[in-house]
């Protein structure tokens, strides 16, 4: 586990963001995804997926190794999306999967039954795509300056377009956007994302506080707006998370 600082997420120069804010961009968040699943789901490229691995675990020899290849075969697809928002390339993150599944089956042993599979496998995964990453390419600046850059208003009718809220995830420092994702879509608890991400629990709650409060700002809420948009219920849940 990181022993970085814990970063403070209350730091007294940001606005406040509204519970209702929250919850929109949660809502928008949500359908983001979902529309984008839907897409890569008729293109085939999960189905070819799932053949891939019902190949590459062949048939099952013991009881304990069917029910690792049906606890896996249930989260990949979550998995893969997961996938998706580290790699941003279909191929590459089917690969990263395919990759997670090995290295998950030669370590059947350190998985501790009754703990989150599915936090285990991200952490796997995880793992292996920033290794892959150093052995390819410089490691980003993990705490990146990307403000500046987050500059999209919404339309001339004010609502807000699904590309406008990709465009704007796509944008967040990648620690952010990861701690974004395990909580709020993948729906780990702050404790399981720490895990996942190798960090503090405080450090999981200062990014997404912070991952949300540049996507209101970059899709058209500056401070002086903040708080009164009370419309629309969604997958953020709002400060119900902060006492998970």
């Amino acid at each position: 586990m990181s022993t970085e600082p814990v970063e403070d997420p209350s730091h007294a120069s940001r606005a406040v963001l509204s519970d209702q804010i929250w919850k929109r961009l949660g809502n928008l968040l949500a359908t983001a995804y979902a529309q984008e699943d839907a897409e890569l789901d008729a293109a085939g490229h999960f189905a070819d997926l799932l053949a891939k691995l019902d190949i590459a675990f062949g048939e099952a020899r013991s009881r304990d190794e069917a029910e690792f290849q049906r606890q896996f075969l249930t989260v990949a697809p979550s998995l893969r999306r997961f996938a998706i928002s580290l790699a941003h390339d279909v191929t590459a993150a089917d690969d990263l999967v395919q990759d997670t599944l090995l290295r998950a089956w030669r370590n059947q042993s350190s998985f501790q039954p009754g703990t989150n599979f599915e936090a285990w496998t991200f952490t796997i995964l995880r793992n292996a795509f920033y290794s892959g990453r150093r052995k390819h390419r410089k490691v980003e600046d993990e705490d990146g300056s990307y403000t500046a850059r987050l500059a999209i208003p919404p339309d001339q009718a004010g609502r807000l377009d699904l590309q406008d809220v990709r465009t704007a995830l796509d944008r967040l420092a990648p620690v952010m956007r990861e701690a974004l994702v395990l909580v709020t879509i993948k729906d780990l608890s702050y404790d399981e994302a720490a895990v996942v991400m190798g960090c503090q629990v405080g450090t999981v709650k200062s990014r997404v506080w912070r991952a949300r409060d540049q996507l209101a700002r970059a899709l058209g809420y500056p401070a002086t707006e903040i708080g009164s948009d009370g419309v629309m219920l969604s997958a953020l849940g709002g400060s119900s998370e902060v006492g998970r």
